[in-house]
């Protein structure tokens, strides 16, 4: 019985919503949903509520009432989803930039970095046309000049987990589990 006791994997509590941040790109909704399966929480996707509220695309909404627009209404949704749930929310590539966000995440959760290097964020990137930021005539100059500008801000998450071309996506959820569980005030190890 003890040896099967050992082999079952830990319980875990989750006390507070993981706001995952970081590039387009790096893997906060592919990661996000799997971690939110293994943890036995809601998967929330800021850009995703967006959409619905809106009854539009992203790219149409950035079309139709530009990026100031668009940043006011991800803060609302993001304070409405960090208010009535707790789960792994996983948010837009610029959300994390505007200092409203970052207090709001830091106020009622807790933000975790997924920090993919430029070439692996291209490599992902390259053949998607979903991401209106890199509608231009140099795509990956244009990510280039993102992650330059943004890489500080996400620095200044509460953890953050390192990600790897060779990683699997359930790889990478084994690694941002390990960094949670460095604070038992977010994922308690029952």
């Amino acid at each position: 019985m003890a040896d099967t006791e050992a082999a079952l994997p830990p319980h875990r509590r989750l006390h507070k919503t993981v706001a995952l941040v970081g590039m387009m790109g790096a893997g906060k909704t592919a990661v996000g949903r799997a971690l939110a399966a293994r943890l036995d929480v809601p998967f929330l996707d800021s850009d995703t509520e967006i959409e619905r509220a809106a009854n539009m695309t992203i790219k149409e909404i950035f079309d139709r009432d530009g990026e100031p627009f668009f940043r006011e209404r991800e803060l609302e949704v993001i304070s409405r989803l960090l208010e009535t749930e707790r789960g792994i929310l996983s948010t837009g590539g610029g959300a994390f930039l505007a200092p409203a966000t970052r207090e709001t995440i830091a106020q009622k959760g807790v933000a975790l970095w997924l920090d993919a290097d430029l070439e692996l964020l291209w490599s992902r990137v390259r053949h998607r046309d979903t991401r209106p930021l890199l509608q231009t005539a140099d795509p990956k100059g244009t990510l280039t000049a993102l992650y330059e500008a943004r890489t500080p801000v996400y620095a200044l998450a509460d953890l953050s987990v390192k990600g790897d071309a060779g990683y699997a996506i359930e790889d990478m959820v084994d690694h941002v589990l390990a960094a949670l569980e460095t604070r038992p005030d977010v994922l308690e190890v029952l």
